[in-house]
């Protein structure tokens, strides 16, 4: 059973990281082209359908599967590479949230972010991959 969990966490992990990789280069757009009101409004049910019907299942898919993968081999919350990793599955959770408010601020016209801060807010995701790949593989 625990290697049908691990398969399914990995997909949904995989469909997660799209709407993660994806949600800061959709803002980047966003404010570039904020002052014309038709790229706006797409780029706004861009945002929502991506955060609302990929990036939040997916997470939750996520969540659900790594829990039931702890429930199925408990020792696992013995090992000191897993609370690493877990402190960067929370870190991934607060970027989404952030994500979440700021698309709403953003469809409310409040640009609080410039387009150089939504580029480097949109690398966070990928130096959480890359330590939980290496924390997950290498079990240090």
């Amino acid at each position: 059973m625990y290697l049908w969990l691990k398969a399914f966490h990995i997909i949904f992990l995989v469909a997660w990281f799209a709407g993660l990789f994806y949600i800061f280069r959709l803002f980047v757009y966003h404010v570039k082209f904020k002052d014309q009101q038709n790229r706006t409004k797409a780029y706004e049910m861009m945002e929502y359908k991506l955060l609302y019907w990929i990036s939040h299942p997916a997470m939750t898919l996520t969540i659900f599967s790594g829990i039931l993968m702890i429930i199925d081999n408990p020792a696992l919350m013995k090992l000191g590479w897993l609370h690493f990793k877990l402190a960067c599955v929370a870190l991934l959770i607060g970027y989404q949230i952030f994500a979440g408010i700021t698309r709403r601020k953003f469809s409310e016209g409040n640009y609080f972010l410039s387009e150089t801060a939504c580029r480097i807010i949109n690398e966070v995701p990928t130096i959480l991959l890359i330590a939980i790949v290496l924390l997950a593989v290498l079990k240090p």
